[in-house]
């Protein structure tokens, strides 16, 4: 008996240090990925889009300008891109990069491509796989074109952003290729009208705003979706920016007995965006969001209410420090 325990504790050893040996020497792959045919423009009013699309809608603001500066960047100050903030979760402590055109610390080196190219499959430039925090894979052309040209308007600020640090897990779903290059599932548009329609609204909320991202429960591990779009009940655990906090994030369908906008008017959706933050350690972006104009709030009001409601009650949001999340 004691002969066979001993071989089965040497089988589930080896296992062990096999899958410890598999994933360190496998995670930090890199991949061949092509280059969207895509460059940036000098036209004054393209960079002006892109200005409004990185520190409004696509809140690129809120996340590549330096910890100490959040506060400004919420409250409306266009802070440079220089990289900084920091978040620890359980894959990783992710550092958003420089994103001036400085030539050693920023993308003042990269191409236009490789800016895209990390946009649209999530690959570095160097061929790494990037986390998905940006659901920019089917952004229009013009857009990322935009942002692009925008991002090279900048004045060039040197700062040196320490890498990306994964843990054990990060590895594990690199190795596994639970994480890596995601590109469209469809083909990105040329071009996506700008009006107050429920068209412009869903490319909003899905692409650009990303409001699917967080109002959708997803497993914390793997970044999998697991509930149904935009009903809520994706848990924000406590993190180095939230002073203890946890979070979940509301159903924003219409049902009437779980959505938490079911009750309101187009007029006071509006409002609410333009009221900004009302927890300081909410992970929802308030101050990039107070900055989108009346055209594209209204878009995203009739594209949201266009949606067929799901019951998915969602009884608290905010929780405590030391308050478990059920």
């Amino acid at each position: 008996m004691k002969k066979i325990i001993l071989i089965l504790l040497s089988i589930i050893v080896l296992i062990v240090v096999g899958f410890l040996v598999f994933v360190n020497t496998s995670y930090d792959v890199r991949h061949e990925q092509s280059y969207p045919e895509l460059a940036a423009s000098t036209d004054s009013a393209v960079i002006a889009r892109g200005k409004y699309l990185v520190y409004g809608p696509a809140h690129c603001a809120s996340c590549h300008t330096p910890m100490d500066k959040m506060v400004a960047v919420d409250q409306g100050a266009d802070i440079p891109l220089s990289g900084g903030w920091s978040l620890q979760i359980p894959p990783g402590t992710f550092r958003a990069p420089n994103l001036t055109p400085d030539m050693e610390t920023g993308i003042g080196s990269f191409t236009d491509g490789e800016i895209a190219r990390a946009m649209r499959y999530a690959v570095a430039k160097d061929g790494r796989a990037l986390f998905p925090f940006m659901p920019f894979q089917e952004m229009s052309d013009e857009d990322v074109v935009a942002i692009i040209s925008f991002l090279r308007s900048q004045e060039p600020v040197k700062n040196m952003v320490p890498p990306t640090e994964y843990s054990f897990l990060g590895k594990a779903l690199l190795a596994l290729g639970a994480i890596g290059p995601e590109g469209p599932k469809n083909t990105p548009p040329k071009v996506v009208k700008k009006d107050s329609s429920v068209v412009y609204g869903k490319y909003l909320a899905n692409i650009v705003a990303n409001c699917a991202g967080c109002h959708t429960e997803r497993d914390l591990k793997s970044g999998e979706f697991i509930g149904e779009k935009f009903a809520g009940g994706m848990q924000f655990p406590p993190d180095n920016l939230s002073q203890g906090y946890s979070f979940v994030s509301p159903n924003i369908t219409m049902d009437k007995s779980s959505g938490v906008i079911a009750s309101w008017t187009e007029e006071s959706f509006i409002a609410r965006f333009r009221s900004g933050r009302v927890h300081k350690t909410s992970p929802m972006p308030w101050g990039s969001y107070s900055r989108m104009d009346e055209i594209e709030l209204k878009a995203l009001w009739r594209y949201l209410s266009s949606l067929d409601p799901i019951q998915r009650e969602v009884a608290q949001t905010v929780f405590e420090p030391g308050e478990e999340i059920p």
